[in-house]
């Protein structure tokens, strides 16, 4: 299900390699990690490899769109029952559904496009943080031993808050399901921090903080060891919820995907 099988998998091609039984998937899960729920990257990067399983292999990850429904569990695996919406020409789509102890954990729309020739355009990208003006960082985050990440110099929280740079220590299989499964997994460090109320430090003892829904648009081909810069900005604070979107360019300063999350905030 990884297209290109190397003699090594990857760390990530392993988190993505389950037993099947038609289109239903077990996901074993890590037995431990930080905190107490699964990370919400992590369980979102299985689904979609699930759902991209029963595509054609030419035809590559154009979009997912999911909801948190609650907290996974480590040590505990997952079932991922994928339906079979639709199957056309050029786009085919999947629903998927995480289901631990009986309940699910998420629900998971993607959709597959086969590749074709059109415009590519995007405006230029903002300013950001450069990369030489960027510190190293290894932030309290799930699987973070797993990256190279560099920060604002000011940017003195247990987590990572975009702007940022980010990469993968080791290559990920030369599988476009793969390295999207991979960028679904990173596109979850960083959301949270930013939607977080005006005036609301970024510190573990801040409130009560999780996602809720998240959603991710693949542009261009994303290679995973290589540096991107991770943009996301706050778009509004209502109802206990933070909205925020995310734009991920390479060093090239193409933009790779946009993404958007809502985040619930108590206090």
């Amino acid at each position: 299900m990884t297209g290109v099988k190397p003699d090594r998998p990857s760390w990530m091609a392993r988190l993505l390699d389950f037993e099947r039984d038609g289109d239903v998937f077990r996901a074993p899960q890590p037995a431990a990690g930080p905190g107490t729920r699964l990370f919400g990257g992590l369980i979102a990067a299985q689904s979609l490899a699930a759902a991209g399983a029963t595509v054609a292999p030419d035809k590559h990850p154009q979009s997912l769109h999911l909801y948190f429904v609650r907290g996974g569990e480590y040590g505990v695996d997952v079932e991922l029952n994928v339906v079979r919406t639709r199957d056309g020409r050029s786009f085919d789509t999947r629903q998927v559904t995480a289901v631990q102890h009986g309940k699910t954990i998420l629900e998971m729309i993607a959709s597959f496009h086969r590749p074709e020739a059109g415009a590519d355009w995007h405006p230029t990208p903002p300013a950001g943080i450069e990369f030489e003006a960027a510190v190293p960082k290894t932030p309290d985050l799930g699987f973070a031993g797993r990256f190279e990440m560099r920060v604002t110099p000011d940017d003195d929280s247990p987590f990572a808050v975009p702007p940022f740079w980010i990469r993968t220590k080791a290559r990920i299989d030369d599988s476009p399901l793969v390295q999207a499964c991979a960028l679904t997994f990173m596109s979850d460090f960083g959301p949270v921090p930013v939607a977080r109320p005006p005036g609301v430090p970024v510190d573990a003892g801040s409130g009560y903080a999780a996602s809720l829904d998240h959603a991710v648009w693949f542009h261009r081909p994303f290679l995973p060891h290589e540096w991107h810069r991770y943009e996301v900005r706050s778009l509004n604070n209502s109802d206990s919820r933070g909205l925020v979107v995310g734009a991920m360019y390479d060093g090239a300063g193409s933009l790779v995907a946009s993404t958007t999350q809502e985040a619930l905030w108590r206090f």
